[in-house]
């Protein structure tokens, strides 16, 4: 099969190698533009073109997909099917319609729960204890068409977005393969997704970092976990920032919200509930990331002391 791939990040990487590794030939590849990236803003490659020209494919990079332009190119391509994995664009129905098999995205939730841009961190967020990877062919809207295939996985109870996020990639590169060999086989069943479930994982941003000790232990350590690695969660310690990598559940503690009630060998916090959080990775600003023991050896914190 002939197959052009849409993808920009990271998580789409895997499912480029998987097609790349097979008995399929990916065509061309689009992905976002170059974007300056870092402090020094320097111009920075998307990880799937880096990879697509490790293996000589055609990439192509429009800054939209509306002008007509991209839809020449596919036309003249003439794939059988487009596979898209995180690109960061909705499609519109001129190249929808171009593929035989039309086009397939690989999504990182069990839809139609959290459509959109965020779904590995917003299912950690929100406390889910179930995710995994779901094939859909693509129409014109925001991640509503049929449901083809779904991989299921627990959420771990420590498991940080980063952690799942690295786990969800493999499994949607498996997922992708089985639903082509579906499409070829015929043995595909979509099922409509009832948008009267749908929830929505809207794009983050650093506004969400900062920690709320006043809610419930168990949604502070969802909310520490994740936003690793990105945006990370936020507090002040006696004043100063600090990024907090990594948490997990500690015990009923019966102290105000955002009180320090263990500080020697590890950082427990008490939170809204009555109940604790350990914070078990920290990093203060201008310093490495590190273990909450290492850092309480270069930076006292009172029992008592309340956190911003």
């Amino acid at each position: 099969m002939k197959i052009v791939f849409m993808g920009t990040p990271d998580f789409a990487v895997d499912c480029l190698e998987a097609l790349v590794a097979s008995k399929h030939e990916v065509a061309a590849v689009f992905s976002q533009p170059d974007k300056p990236q870092g402090r020094k803003q320097i111009l920075t490659s998307p990880d799937v073109k880096v990879c697509a020209q490790k293996y000589d494919i055609p990439v192509y990079q429009p800054n939209t997909l509306k002008d007509g332009s991209s839809t020449a190119v596919l036309k003249e391509i003439a794939p059988d099917l487009i596979v898209v994995v995180a690109y960061g664009k909705l499609i519109p129905q001129e190249i929808l319609d171009i593929p035989q098999y039309g086009c397939i995205n690989v999504h990182a939730s069990l839809l139609p729960k959290l459509r959109g841009a965020a779904p590995i961190q917003w299912s950690v967020i929100n406390g889910e204890k179930e995710t995994g990877v779901t094939t859909m062919q693509l129409d014109a809207g925001l991640d509503t068409g049929d449901i083809l295939l779904v991989k299921k996985t627990d959420i771990l109870e420590n498991e940080t977005s980063g952690e799942l996020f690295d786990r969800l990639k493999v499994l949607g590169a498996e997922l992708l393969l089985e639903t082509i060999d579906a499409i070829l086989a015929g043995t595909l069943n979509p099922v409509k997704q009832d948008d009267s479930q749908s929830t929505y994982a809207s794009m983050l941003n650093k506004s969400i970092s900062p920690v709320d000790w006043s809610k419930p232990a168990q949604a502070v350590h969802n909310h520490i976990r994740g936003l690793e690695p990105w945006p990370v969660a936020t507090a002040v310690i006696n004043g100063k920032p600090v990024k907090v990598f990594g948490s997990r559940m500690g015990k009923a503690c019966g102290k105000a919200a955002g009180e320090v009630v263990n500080a020697e060998k590890e950082l427990e916090i008490c939170c809204g509930d009555g109940n604790s959080v350990v914070i078990t990775q920290i990093q203060a600003e201008g310093k490495k990331k590190m273990p909450a023991a290492d850092f309480l050896r270069g930076f006292k914190i009172e029992k008592g002391t309340l956190l911003e």
